[in-house]
């Protein structure tokens, strides 16, 4: 967890989860824009979340189309008293014929998909799937418009490890094809502020909401 000291001036402020666990996060398989359905602990994660975020507020709780953030999103929903607005350019990078794959069939298909380990060329996408240079220019997009267009407002919004990736290379100024492991854990806390002219990371992977409700089975 990354924690910075809060700042003056802040016109929005955004807080963003990932989703809960589903079968094939556990399974290691990529899922981009295919949906695979929440675990049993990817369901107490996102009531974990919720009961968390009760001591917030928030003016809007926006989420990604896809089936799992939306679940992750309805179950957050009622300890926000808002409705859960669907917002599409919040869904995950899509990968075509490689979502399904393990990571390791991924790497031995598709080497240019992912910068774990190496340099890839951002221009690249699997068939039927969307390049990295595209899926980062579609987030800044939208990251840029919120900030824009809700100054003042504090958002929540339920989306995908991708994305987050995405946002934190660009807060932090990463190159999108280099390799720089990333903690994103599902139903992380994530929070960032604009400042009319800038984003920055003030909370990053926090997942204490997620120890303390641990239960026999454990989260």
């Amino acid at each position: 967890m990354t924690s910075l000291p809060d700042g003056h001036g802040v016109t929005t402020s955004l807080v963003l989860v990932r989703h809960g666990e589903t079968h094939w996060n556990r399974a290691g398989r990529i899922q981009g824009q295919t949906d695979s359905a929440l675990t049993d602990i990817g369901i107490r994660q996102a009531l974990a979340m919720g009961a968390m975020l009760a001591g917030e507020r928030f003016d809007y709780l926006l989420s990604s189309d896809l089936g799992r953030a939306l679940r992750t999103a309805r179950l957050i929903a009622p300890n926000t008293g808002l409705e859960v607005r669907i917002e599409p350019r919040f869904r995950e990078r899509g990968f075509g014929i490689a979502e399904g794959k393990t990571y390791a069939e991924i790497d031995l298909e598709f080497p240019e998909m992912f910068s774990r380990i190496r340099e890839t060329n951002p221009e690249y996408a699997a068939p039927g799937g969307e390049s990295r240079r595209h899926f980062h220019e579609r987030i800044s997009l939208v990251m840029d418009e919120y900030a824009n267009s809700h100054r003042g407002k504090s958002l929540l919004v339920v989306t995908h490890g991708g994305v987050l990736a995405a946002i934190y290379r660009r807060v932090n100024g990463l190159p999108i094809a280099s390799p720089h492991k990333i903690d994103i854990p599902n139903a992380g806390y994530n929070r960032l502020v604009h400042d009319g002219n800038i984003w920055r990371i003030q909370k990053w992977g926090d997942v204490n909401h997620l120890l303390d409700r641990t239960n026999s089975e454990g989260i």
